[in-house]
């Protein structure tokens, strides 16, 4: 009834509403990296972007944060919303927000990832928000569910440490593996056509994350890392981030360390973890938007969902994050035609709920370990 009675409709201003207090947010934020870059911002990232693109970004962000509170004023009879979002406007303008410069920045020590958490949340908002509501899945479930803030959280820890994961990531790979011999394989792959290298880049990625998330579905003690993952009842374009971080450096450096390692160039790298990003948002959101035969090449919604479904006999399916054809090869594949799982989540009322719990969770004696045993439920 609570999800029923907050859930947004159309022409009553809470969408706008939000939208309004969404963007503010972002934008007082964005105030934080202008003024703290070498602290708060990323060298991999501010490579991506220049300084005068996140200035017009940002002052378009706050004349949006006013035009939309505005047009919720306008439609709405609760005005909470709106007057929240035209303070977070106001606020973002005394502390300069219509002044503010980037500037060159030398390279840091450490850095925490806020440019990348507020960029990537803005463009998968962007992206994601407008087709979950124009194109749901499951037209009954709320944009704003019980467990949305818990995802958040997990969604910005996750951006937040971008550097961290990168550094655990790269110098293992360094270290161990950095005396063998792979000029030839340089060499080769570098001559490549991007295209051609682009997707061996993520042939080689989903491979490799294949058999690491498989792993986490047959071992006991990993599986209470990855069942944390697949806690969710609310599949949507957030539920991606829901990931313990132990199953996040395991599961990145499986994946990343080949690229490193066979020497794939740091375009090829970079375009091919924006496109890794993107897609797993895409796989978990809410949308019944069909892809033809394309389910079939890359994959979809569908694909995954059925991956996180609480039909026992389908336990243990899909495992490649990109590629279908990986689980044709190894015996996983499951998509049958254009049905749908019944629901996502675990058989497991008990498990617990919120963040910090669910940190803490994997490392606890729990009394319904049996619920969670992938062995005795078809290797889920």
């Amino acid at each position: 009834m609570k999800e029923q009675n907050e859930r947004m409709r159309i022409g009553e201003g809470r969408i706008s509403g939000a939208i309004s207090i969404f963007l503010g947010s972002l934008s007082l934020a964005a105030i934080l990296c202008f003024k703290f870059p070498k602290q708060l911002t990323t060298p991999d990232m501010r490579a991506l972007y220049s300084a005068e693109m996140v200035e017009n970004l940002l002052l378009g962000c706050i004349i949006a944060t006013f035009t939309f509170a505005l047009v919720s004023l306008l439609l709405g009879m609760n005005r909470k919303k709106a007057v929240i979002g035209i303070i977070l406007g106001v606020m973002t303008i005394a502390v300069g927000g219509l002044t503010v410069e980037g500037r060159a920045v030398e390279k840091a020590s450490w850095s925490i990832g806020l440019d990348w958490l507020l960029l990537d949340l803005f463009i998968m908002a962007l992206l994601f928000v407008p087709i979950e509501l124009a194109f749901p899945k499951r037209k009954t479930q709320s944009k704003f569910h019980e467990e949305w803030r818990t995802d958040l959280i997990y969604f910005a820890i996750s951006h937040l440490a971008i550097q961290l994961f990168g550094v655990l990531t790269k110098e293992p790979a360094v270290a161990f593996f950095g005396w063998m011999n792979l000029e030839s394989i340089h060499q080769w792959i570098s001559s490549l056509p991007f295209v051609v290298e682009l997707f061996l880049a993520l042939f080689v990625t989903d491979l490799f994350q294949y058999w690491a998330h498989r792993f986490f579905h047959s071992h006991l003690y990993l599986w209470r890392f990855h069942s944390v993952h697949h806690s969710t009842q609310h599949m949507d374009w957030l539920a991606g981030s829901r990931t313990h971080f132990i199953d996040i450096f395991f599961t990145r450096s499986m994946s990343y360390i080949p690229l490193y390692v066979l020497g794939f160039s740091t375009l090829t790298f970079n375009v091919s973890i924006v496109f890794v990003a993107i897609h797993a948002v895409l796989i978990h959101s809410n949308t019944s938007i069909k892809f033809g035969f394309l389910k079939y090449l890359i994959t979809t919604p569908q694909y995954h969902h059925w991956h996180h479904c609480v039909e026992p006999e389908r336990y243990g399916n899909n495992f490649a994050v990109v590629f279908p054809f990986i689980d044709k090869i190894f015996g996983t594949f499951y998509l049958p035609g254009n049905e749908w799982p019944k629901g996502t989540g675990l058989d497991d009322a008990s498990f617990p709920k919120g963040f910090v719990k669910q940190l803490i969770f994997p490392f606890t004696e729990n009394p319904s370990d049996n619920n969670l045993n992938p062995n005795e439920k078809s290797q889920r």
